[in-house]
């Protein structure tokens, strides 16, 4: 009777560890199987750190930066006096961009640099050397046109410059702007543009702008130097 009583109690032991064993073996393969999912996840994760923008990630990364900065003022300070600006939101690509430019003082060290009377004063340019290599640093990426059929080309529209030849896609320069100085707007480039923001104040200064002395290329003969800053 002990005999057989032993016996089975070793069955039982036996079989205890065996289970035990199996177990521990599943709950280890399930841990490593989840580890190498999250590094694997982790490994897809785009790039988004601060100063990352670049030519191959220009929308992720500009989607990121416009959630963590929801700027919409800003300024344009000249010798000629401020020309405040809002920035639309429904054009969050556009606009997130141009934050981070300002941000990262991109446009401290450029002008404007073309002033067609009666139409636009252009800005966002130079030939500043720092100007060139902040350019380069980002790597002269492009912008997927907003167009909003309310964002109009009217009186003060804030719109993004482009190269018109070999652009079918209408992609927009992120460093290059344009302010519409004639008084009925310049409609025709509804739809060619990017409108991303408006002036609110600062419509003198825009009109002593455009009556600076300019060259045969519409470049002010005296150079009209430019700080951005963000607007609380």
């Amino acid at each position: 009777m002990n005999s057989s009583y032993s016996f089975l109690l070793l069955i039982i032991i036996v079989f205890s560890i065996q289970c035990n064993s199996r177990t521990s073996k599943k709950e280890i393969k399930t841990i490593k199987s989840n580890k190498n999912h999250t590094e694997e996840k982790a490994k897809k994760r785009p790039e988004i750190e601060d100063d990352s923008l670049n030519n191959k990630n220009t929308e992720i990364f500009l989607e990121s930066y416009g959630k963590k900065n929801l700027d919409t003022k800003i300024i344009i300070k000249t010798r000629f006096g401020d020309i405040k600006l809002r920035l639309f939101e429904d054009v969050p690509i556009h606009r997130a961009n141009f934050v981070f430019l300002t941000k990262k003082g991109y446009f401290n060290s450029t002008v404007f640099y073309r002033v067609a009377k009666n139409f636009v004063i252009q800005g966002g340019n130079s030939d500043n050397l720092l100007t060139r290599k902040q350019r380069s640093k980002y790597g002269n990426y492009l912008l997927k046109p907003e167009f909003v059929k309310t964002r109009t080309h009217k009186f003060g529209a804030l719109a993004a410059a482009r190269k018109w030849e070999d652009n079918p896609r209408k992609l927009s320069s992120p460093f290059e702007f344009y302010i519409v100085q004639k008084r009925s707007g310049a409609h025709h480039l509804d739809g060619e543009h990017t409108v991303f923001g408006e002036v609110i104040s600062g419509f003198d200064t825009m009109e002593k702008i455009s009556k600076v002395k300019v060259g045969a290329d519409e470049w002010p003969v005296e150079e009209i130097k430019m700080t951005i800053e963000i607007l609380d």
